[in-house]
């Protein structure tokens, strides 16, 4: 029976990946409705804001009576709360579906625990902890978001076969690619992907980055900028008022510019804490860190990332600006078009959100 359970659960994981990088700060979430072995129903949640997955599985069943002897899949505790929609346990609840099967508890404290008594509690039979570590690690950016009240961290770079980032240059030199085109549109699909991208000072003035997913279909994400002492002119790309963006600062007051936002940094509190935290209670569940060398050192030093992808070109700088180092071994690598790719996780932050 339990090989029936994972089969179907990883059906609602399939399905809920369909949503990445629509959904936040919601979870990627999949259902599907199982009547005599066999799928008579599915659905997952496509859009913040609309219909949560559970509801769209329901609503696809042909024939409504059909729920009364069924089992509801769904790789997410159902919500328990109003929010953007009615509560989904009480949902399932009305309509008298017998067997509920869900992956894992919901970490958002206004649910854990409490969709799964809702459903108990109306007579609704629950089996929970149905292929736990996949269906967190297609969530990891919600759990982390509220297991540690920050968003989750991804470092990007590309380095040069003898491990520069960059040449040593003056703001009027031109960056020098170490990828190709092909990476280039990989990275703004991982844009797309995620909720912020976040650069530090000198790469917004050497790069004049735009940060957007131009070579890509999907949304924008919002450009997080640290500028301590306000040394960025508002002629850079990231200022084209086309994308939202905070701009971190110790300074009082930034340029007036439509969709950019300033947050004065609180220098009293660290300023890393603080800038995370702020993001948190904003509800921004995950970033791109896409430059510099120093800030990407500065959060491998403070252990505050969850996973790196980096990209190594067969390029020579002899000379520059050094790449970080993770002293790790990769989980995965893949080359795309002479350029290899590897990805590599924090293990400790892994163990911390029991992964491992």
């Amino acid at each position: 029976m339990n090989d029936n359970h994972e089969f179907f659960m990883r059906r609602c994981i399939e399905l809920a990946a369909s949503g990445l990088g629509n959904t936040s700060p919601n979870p990627m979430v999949g259902s599907v409705i199982v009547r005599n072995g066999k799928i008579v129903g599915e659905g997952y949640h496509r859009i913040y804001g609309q219909a949560h997955a559970e509801v769209n599985a329901i609503q696809s069943v042909v024939d409504s009576e059909l729920l009364k002897n069924s089992t509801l899949y769904v790789n997410l505790e159902p919500c328990s709360h109003f929010g953007k929609t009615p509560p989904c346990a009480e949902l399932i609840a009305s309509l008298h579906i017998p067997r509920i099967v869900i992956g894992t508890p919901d970490p958002n404290p206004l649910v854990l625990g409490k969709g799964i008594e809702i459903l108990k509690k109306a007579g609704c039979e629950v089996i929970s902890g149905i292929l736990p570590m996949e269906c967190e690690e297609l969530n990891k950016r919600f759990f982390t978001y509220h297991r540690q009240e920050r968003p989750y961290i991804i470092l990007k770079w590309a380095e040069t076969a003898d491990h520069f980032i960059d040449k040593l240059r003056t703001e009027n030199d031109k960056p020098e690619w170490i990828t190709n085109q092909a990476c280039r549109i990989l990275v703004h699909k991982w844009r797309s992907e995620e909720q912020a991208v976040m650069i530090a000072t000198n790469t917004a003035i050497m790069d004049n980055p735009q940060l957007n997913v131009r070579e890509w279909t999907g949304k924008n994400p919002v450009r997080i900028v640290l500028d301590d002492h306000l040394r960025l002119p508002h002629s850079l790309n990231i200022f084209d008022g086309t994308i939202k963006t905070i701009v971190y600062t110790y300074q009082e007051k930034g340029f007036e510019i439509p969709n950019v936002e300033y947050v004065k940094i609180n220098p009293d509190l660290d300023k890393i804490n603080f800038i995370f935290n702020h993001l948190y209670c904003n509800k921004i569940l995950s970033i791109i860190v896409e430059g510099g060398a120093k800030f990407a050192d500065f959060l491998i030093e403070r252990n505050l990332w969850d996973e790196a992808r980096i990209f190594y070109g067969k390029s020579l700088f002899h000379n520059g600006i050094k790449a970080p180092k993770l002293n790790l071994l990769p989980i995965s690598e893949n080359e795309i078009e002479g350029i290899a790719l590897k990805y590599f996780k924090n293990n400790s932050q892994t163990q911390s959100l029991g992964l491992l």
